[in-house]
């Protein structure tokens, strides 16, 4: 994959972060970040004052620095910024920020040599997985905390992961076959000025979030199977008269996915009239969650292809401003939290009305022989827990701001928290859904009809999976293995053979 600092996509920080794709450095980007990086020097020569080159940081930018003393200024910048504390990110997490680093850094606007974009890339394509903690950065100047734990493995300095042990970070370059950078001028700040840790985990979790939504709508759809609900409210005609893009995508999704019911074919003359929110109104619920995921993949796309430390060079001048603030980010990240809260909540509703037998005409819990046996009582437990702590989590981090640097740098995104709590409330809602899979399956196997053939395969693939609840047992293996199909997208894959892709 060839990073030029203008056409990085989503799909590409996947492919490098997850799935290990080489990076190249596209031919076009050495002669505009050497341009930058003659007019640093020519400063540098005039002994101009330029902020974070050869002056001090935040509210101590009026201190100069002489010359020959701006490389331990910046070695110095980046191991005073490495007091990050709580766990490690993921290596996944860590090998999506040094991309996004580099291709903000192929823009051409940061003064770096190009040997240290070479460094970077030699860094991923070699697996090098530094010591990140996730917890520190504020979300303003930039993932400084974060950004700067990456920046000091570079150097050969902090701790790295091999093999998945901890390690000093020297012991794992020796290891790899790789040598330390030693950062010049400029560059020490132009590593750590940026939002890409924020929007590495926002890309991360809106590709995923992409592919909940999908499962979400697969398990709405067999959850109204079992419920002996009607396909009637995801006629087109409905969606259209109120256009908004979302609600015509999930309204086509759920027509296919119930295409061919015998179970509703069944039901086609009852007297009910209509069903329950939770599934009538998937469309539009469901819909609206696509809207916002339209907008965050719009702000994805900006950033991961920005500028964003400081300052930056144009034609000749040096010129401080504020695009490290991870203020777009905060809100995106902010508004990703919602709508996988939204998706768990949603789910758990479908859950509980399949387990109460006043309102799916269904065995209690699902059990044979209730009361010797608990059924899946306990699973909607398990949901509600989930989808309550992750409500707990999703209230904006974006509307808290506490100043740091003395006043100086007085208004932070706090995106970082926002990203933090991202993982844990994807990882929830994923499992929630999975407990609906698993839940919408088991209340199939009491209809003596088949559903569509898009669900009868979903419910074919659960099985060889899970099976059939006959008595009590435990089924935390269940729900983690639901939930791995769920996250690889194993069931989408198998849904898409029958319908086609969703949209």
């Amino acid at each position: 994959m060839r990073v030029d600092g203008e056409n990085l996509r989503v799909e590409d920080v996947i492919k490098v972060a997850r799935y290990g794709e080489r990076v190249e450095i596209d031919e076009g980007v050495r002669e505009r970040v050497e341009k930058s990086r003659n007019i640093v020097e020519k400063i540098l020569r005039e002994k101009k004052p330029i902020y974070g080159v050869n002056t001090g940081f935040g509210e101590l930018a009026n201190i100069r620095i002489e010359n020959d003393r701006v490389k331990e200024l910046q070695e110095n910048l980046i191991r005073s910024h490495s007091c990050g504390t709580g766990e490690a990110l993921n290596e996944e997490v860590v090998r999506a920020i040094m991309l996004l680093r580099l291709n903000s850094l192929a823009k051409g606007f940061s003064g770096v040599r190009y040997e240290l974009m070479e460094k970077i890339a030699e860094a991923l394509n070699k697996k090098f997985y530094p010591y990140v903690p996730s917890q520190g950065s504020v979300g303003a100047s930039g993932d400084l905390i974060q950004l700067a734990h990456v920046a000091l493995s570079l150097m050969g300095e902090g701790e790295a992961f091999h093999e998945g042990k901890r390690m000093a970070s020297l012991k794992a370059m020796k290891k790899i076959g790789m040598k330390p950078i030693h950062l010049q001028a400029k560059e020490g700040i132009a590593l750590i000025n940026g939002t890409q840790f924020m929007t590495a985990v926002l890309c991360l979790s809106y590709y995923d979030a992409v592919n909940l939504i999908k499962n979400a709508q697969v398990a709405g759809a067999m959850s109204l199977e079992a419920l002996k609900g009607t396909r009637q409210a995801f006629r087109e005609e409905i969606a259209k008269a109120r256009p908004y893009k979302g609600q015509i995508r999930v309204a086509r999704n759920l027509w296919r996915l119930c295409e061919g019911s015998k179970i509703m074919e069944s039901h086609r003359n009852c007297q009910k009239v209509q069903d329950a929110y939770s599934l009538r109104c998937m469309p539009q619920v469901f819909g609206a969650m696509y809207e916002a995921l339209d907008f965050i993949h719009h702000i994805l796309e900006v950033e991961i292809n920005s500028a964003t430390d400081n300052p930056l060079i144009f034609d000749g001048e040096v010129i401080s401003g504020g695009n490290f603030h991870g203020e777009p980010v905060a809100i995106a990240m902010d508004m990703l939290n919602i709508v996988l809260t939204k998706i768990s909540s949603f789910s758990e509703r479908r859950i509980a009305r399949m387990l109460d037998e006043k309102l799916s005409e269904l065995p209690p819990f699902l059990a044979k022989e209730a009361g010797l046996n608990s059924g899946m009582m306990i699973l909607q437990y398990t949901a509600a827990s989930l989808t309550s702590e992750n409500k707990s989590m999703s209230y904006p981090a974006s509307v808290d701001s506490i100043p740091t640097s003395a006043n100086q740098e007085d208004y932070q995104s706090m995106g970082s928290i926002g990203a933090r709590k991202c993982m844990q409330i994807l990882e929830n809602a994923e499992k929630v859904v999975a407990i609906e899979y698993i839940v919408a399956s088991q209340a199939l196997d009491f209809i003596k009809m088949d559903s569509s053939p898009a669900i009868e395969s979903v419910r074919k693939i659960i099985r060889k999976n899970v099976k059939k609840l006959e008595g009590d047992r435990a089924m935390y293996e269940d729900i983690e293995r639901v939930f791995q199909m769920l996250h690889n997208g194993e069931i989408i894959r198998e849904v898409e053979k029958k319908i086609g892709k969703m949209e």
